[in-house]
């Protein structure tokens, strides 16, 4: 009789045990799939932000989504990499802060930069932070 004690009470631990383990799978977030993008003027009176996803291909809110992964994937994800526009800037002080969190082609990306103003930002990222 003790065999089929023993038996029955690993059966229990093991199926008590099953269901843990689910809960813990699930409970892990995901990994972020895209860039989330965001730009915010200094003293943060105001941020905005959108998600741009390149992958199968560009899709979400971001206005210049096609334009702006062909951008990011030319400088091979690594957003100081962008190709700079040839357009004049004043030397207006405003400055801006643009930040892009998550992946791009399975690489991790986290870039944060400060501007002098939108103007200096736009020349410097071309498309990506036209929102």
């Amino acid at each position: 009789m003790r065999p089929f004690t023993v038996a029955v009470a690993a059966l229990l631990a093991l199926s008590a045990a099953a269901p843990a383990r689910a809960a813990d799978t699930a409970a892990a977030p995901a990994p972020r799939q895209g860039l989330f993008l965001t730009v915010s003027e200094s003293g943060d009176t105001w941020v905005r932000g959108v998600l741009l996803r390149c992958e199968p291909r560009p899709v979400g809110r971001h206005p210049y989504a096609e334009r702006a992964c062909a951008e990011i994937t030319a400088a091979a994800g690594n957003l100081d990499g962008l190709t700079r526009t040839a357009r004049p800037c004043t030397k207006q002080h405003d400055p801006v802060t643009a930040s892009a969190s998550g992946t791009h082609r399975g690489r991790a990306v986290n870039w944060v930069k400060v501007f002098p103003n939108r103007c200096e930002l736009e020349v410097a990222t071309g498309s990506v932070f036209r929102f």
